[in-house]
């Protein structure tokens, strides 16, 4: 049975590989048609200046990695632009920071209405982010930390209420003091902010962590199958890894596999996608619970910012988008296997009250 099992989890994991790399061929830096299954929602009033007019210009800069979640993140984006008459013009440096400085200089270069920053290093964009806004540009980053956000609307995932969601399973699931592990890169603003609580629940149910590893790249999750795979083989009698990015999680699922220990190790991750489903609901996963948003619920909600910020109708400077959090009874006990599904279950992941205006609904697939 366990052989089965193992099985199981292998090919949901290879499922999740070839959808990774799909996305990343889609990615082409280009305009992209792949919001175009999300449905049309309606307004109840007209599109207000600026944008009852010729499309607005708004650059999208973009610091992607692999993995469907930001496929469908652009997906969520490009359905909601279209919406609000927003040409948008996206580009992806896809992990070279170098590229990402030239593609924003080129940004500002081209003066857009607005640019939409998604991702990156701060020393890399924070001076060009200064110098846009001092040309009169608006500018909404996701999921970048900015050492001046003078003059820029910020966007994230809530990554405190992500992290604490999973987490306070992680510790019902197996304890205080617990033998843990903890996989994750720093340097990238999203991973920082949860760590940031990972440290505080380390510290105040007294987990005893056994290793830390992990790294971000091009292709992150086999790049943290040898990382994992050597740290457990160290650490057999570890209880629970948490993994807080998607992609390393199913690198940490594959190795927790790869040595036999999923019937004994629990892994805890943050986000969701089809793939990520298709791994925790596979037969014997080690991946237990996952706290997240809706990726293209997301990206639509970034652009709404946007827009409601170029329509002088946004009240705030920094948005969060909640998260909830998911445990593999959840999904069984809902029969979901894609996110559709779990949309259906969980319509808190629509956003569909969050950035919104009665010209300005959010968009869904």
């Amino acid at each position: 049975m366990a052989l089965i099992r193992r099985a199981a989890v292998v090919t949901a994991l290879a499922a999740a590989s070839v959808l990774a790399l799909s996305a990343c061929a889609q990615s082409d830096g280009g305009s992209s048609s792949a919001g175009s299954s999300a449905a049309a929602p309606t307004a109840s009033a007209a599109l207000p200046a600026p944008f009852d007019g010729e499309p607005v210009k708004v650059a999208l800069v973009r610091q992607s990695g692999a993995g469907d979640y930001f496929e469908a993140w652009g997906a969520g984006a490009q359905a909601q632009a279209k919406f609000a008459n927003i040409d948008l013009q996206v580009t992806d440096a896809r992990n070279d920071n170098a590229k990402q400085a030239s593609d924003l200089e080129q940004a500002i270069a081209s003066k857009p209405a607005a640019i939409i920053v998604d991702h990156g290093q701060t020393d890399t964009l924070q001076p060009l982010i200064t110098e846009a806004v001092g040309a009169g540009i608006s500018v909404v980053v996701y999921d970048l930390a900015l050492t001046d956000p003078t003059g820029v609307i910020t966007t994230s995932q809530s990554d405190e209420s992500m992290a604490s969601g999973v987490l306070d399973q992680l510790i019902d699931d197996v304890g205080d003091g617990a033998k843990v592990g903890y996989v994750s890169a720093e340097g990238f603003a999203a991973l920082d902010r949860r760590a940031v609580v990972w440290n505080q629940y380390v510290t105040d149910h007294k987990l005893d962590v056994l290793f830390s590893t992990g790294k971000v790249s091009e292709s992150t999750a086999t790049d943290n199958i040898p990382l994992v795979d050597a740290a457990v083989k160290q650490n057999p009698d570890v209880q629970a890894i948490f993994a807080p990015y998607d992609e390393i999680t199913k690198g940490t699922v594959q190795a927790v596999i790869n040595n036999n220990l999923q019937s004994k190790v629990k892994v805890y991750g943050i986000d969701i996608s089809n793939a990520d489903l298709e791994v925790i609901t596979a037969d014997g996963s080690p991946w237990v619970a996952t706290s997240a948003t809706d990726p293209a619920a997301v990206g639509a909600g970034v652009v709404r910012s946007l827009a409601l910020s170029l329509a002088g109708q946004l009240d705030e400077t920094d948005v969060q988008f909640p998260a909830i959090t998911i445990t593999q009874d959840f999904l069984a006990e809902n029969s979901v296997t894609n996110v559709s599904e779990l949309r259906t279950a969980q319509p808190s992941l629509k956003l569909d009250d969050v950035v919104v205006a009665d010209w300005l609904p959010a968009v869904s697939e």
